[in-house]
């Protein structure tokens, strides 16, 4: 049974019966491509013009062979000597020198002279034959090279012996159980220039390097691979200081997490904008907006929060140099210095001419597998399209945010938007492929140019539908509520004074509101003044009739009592008297 790790990471089992064993390459994204490598103890012919890479691709298959996989390799070589080959790699960090004294690597170069070579009898390759059996034997060889076979079969010009020839080369390298890479160059119509190795070859690997609007991309293509699955697109491909890597073209997949974890923006107020907590982590933001709006200071904003959290971040520039940026950013108290001296913040600035597309998106892979940041900034992604078509770019971007969302990296892009057009549209057309987009604009009023920022959409959370006037100072960006009323939006200078009416007004109010109070509380006073002179007058009419009562009630007593007194005087019968009879 063999088992190797597939695309998505997961260790599969197959029978070996059923699967073409693999070599492994090492070359970054070319084994993805090939699911696992070259065809193990066959032989493969890569075909390219002069200068796509051929040697490169060769040397490196042997190079990661020998110091990643343990098998030795011998590069049999008919234009470059052994210190040329040196020379050449050294540049990728590729010590061949060290290689040949441990034994890991043997170069036999082979000088063919064709004026020095007359064809008469049958061809024979019995000479080339010993010599590779000594080479693969001195070093134990699992990896042969052959470059190249047109300086080998440059004197014979008999098609049909060049075909038994080949044949009898391809056989006797897979007889030795050796995985055989063999270089040819293109040829007219044909992939290579006798048109008869690609016939002959279990694998074609052609290169090629392409110019566009004075730009040159190289690209890879897998023309033909026996007996196993394979990608089948042209690739873009970037030799860089530590080899070559692969990007392949169709994206990476919708198989990525999505996390729940939220980080800031940098802004206080844009983060209250995006649900209180600011975006998701691993996901992509889109900033548009015309020149001079302020995205690539939010885009500052984010980095720097996130660096002061201890994450590191890449920022990709095609404006601005870094010296420039940083400068810029300290105006509005931002100062990116010790994070970019920490090795917290990767700046690389260049213009988007520099390269091809499919090279930027390379060299933007080769840095954040190699930094391995949590935060990405693209600034600005319209700039691609100096080099390429918006469709070309749209489909770059898509790999790019497929390849960071696989990682669980946050994707900031800056947009540059056209001021003829509509507002809400990107001019490489990639809105849709963002979770989160803000759009900020010039409002014009009053004479004036202010800023305003909208959320136009933000994936998987609530967000504000409200426009907020977007303010820049020395102490950062503000995000600052703006009047909305029967005339519209008001910003900058008109919404002060609008402002200021409203408080002269809101003033005008309370001092009527104080007055009206004061005069309730005056009549309040005269209310209760007339109460108490009232109730005054009421006590007083009060008391003099309760004295009267008390006299009327004091002079009834003393009636009483003087009745009493005349009838005792009288010696009236009080019988008689009571009973209301009288003296007869």
């Amino acid at each position: 049974m063999d088992t190797y790790e597939s695309k998505t990471g997961v260790v599969e089992t197959r029978k070996s019966l059923n699967v073409l064993a693999k070599s492994p390459t090492g070359i970054k994204g070319f084994d993805e491509i090939t699911v696992g490598g070259l065809p193990r103890g066959r032989t493969t012919l890569v075909c390219g013009s002069a200068g796509s890479g051929k040697t490169l691709f060769a040397l490196e298959y042997l190079v990661r062979g020998a110091t990643e996989h343990g098998e030795p390799g011998v590069f049999v070589a008919f234009e470059e000597t052994a210190v040329e080959l040196t020379q050449s790699v050294a540049s990728l960090g590729f010590d061949l020198d060290g290689l040949v004294a441990s034994k890991k690597l043997a170069i036999d170069y082979v000088h063919v002279e064709r004026s020095e070579i007359l064809e008469t009898g049958d061809y024979d390759l019995n000479g080339l034959f010993v010599r590779l059996e000594y080479a693969i034997s001195s070093v134990g060889a699992k990896r042969v090279v052959i470059d190249s076979l047109e300086t080998l079969f440059s004197a014979l010009g008999n098609e049909g012996i060049l075909r038994s020839e080949f044949r009898r080369l391809f056989r006797w390298l897979k007889d030795r159980g050796v995985t055989a890479i063999i270089t040819g160059e293109r040829g007219d119509g044909t992939l290579t220039r006798h048109g008869i190795e690609e016939y002959v070859s279990d694998c074609v690997i052609l290169l090629e390097q392409r110019v566009h609007e004075r730009v040159a991309t190289r690209y890879l293509r897998v023309v033909k691979y026996r007996g196993t699955m394979h990608g089948t697109n042209e690739y873009p491909f970037l030799i860089h200081a530590g080899g070559i890597s692969v990007v392949p073209v169709t994206s990476i997949g919708l198989t990525h997490p999505a996390s729940e974890e939220r980080m800031s923006t940098g802004v206080p107020r844009l983060d209250a904008m995006l649900g209180g907590k600011g975006i998701f982590r691993g996901s992509s933001v889109l900033i548009s907006g015309t020149p001079g709006t302020g995205k690539s200071s939010l885009a500052a904003h984010a980095i720097h929060s996130a660096c002061r959290r201890g994450e590191r971040c890449l920022y990709f520039a095609f404006e601005e140099s870094q010296g420039q940026f940083v400068r810029n950013m300290r105006s509005i108290g931002l100062d990116l210095k010790p994070w970019l001296d920490q090795g917290r913040l990767q700046f690389h600035a260049s213009r988007p001419t520099l390269f091809g597309l499919e090279m930027h998106l390379a060299n933007m892979h080769r840095l954040v597998e190699s930094f391995d940041p949590s935060v990405v900034v693209i600034d600005p992604v319209t700039n691609l399209a100096m080099v390429a078509s918006n469709f070309e770019v749209r489909a770059m971007l898509m790999r790019l945010v497929d390849f960071l969302k696989s990682r669980g990296i946050s994707a900031i892009f800056t947009s540059l938007t056209a001021g003829s057009g509509a507002l809400e549209e990107t001019d490489v057309g990639i809105s849709s492929l963002m979770d989160t987009w803000l759009l900020v604009q010039f409002l014009e009023g009053s004479g004036e140019r202010n800023r305003g920022l909208y959320v136009l959409k933000s994936r998987g959370m609530s967000h504000s539908n409200q426009v907020r006037e977007f303010h820049m100072g020395a102490h950062g960006i503000d995000l600052l509520d703006v009047y909305v009323g029967p005339a519209g939006v008001l910003t900058g200078s008109a919404r002060q004074a609008q402002e200021a009416r409203e408080r002269a007004e809101a003033i005008t109010r309370q001092q009527e509101m104080d007055r009206k109070q004061r005069d309730l509380a005056r009549k309040r006073a005269q209310v209760e003044a007339q109460i108490l002179a009232l109730r005054a007058e009421y006590e007083a009419e009060e008391q003099e009739v309760l004295a009267i009562l008390d006299q009327d009630k004091r002079r009834e007593v003393s009636l009483g009592r003087d009745r009493e007194q005349m009838a005792r005087l009288r010696q009236a019968d009080p019988n008689r008297q009571q009973n209301g009879g009288g003296a007869g």
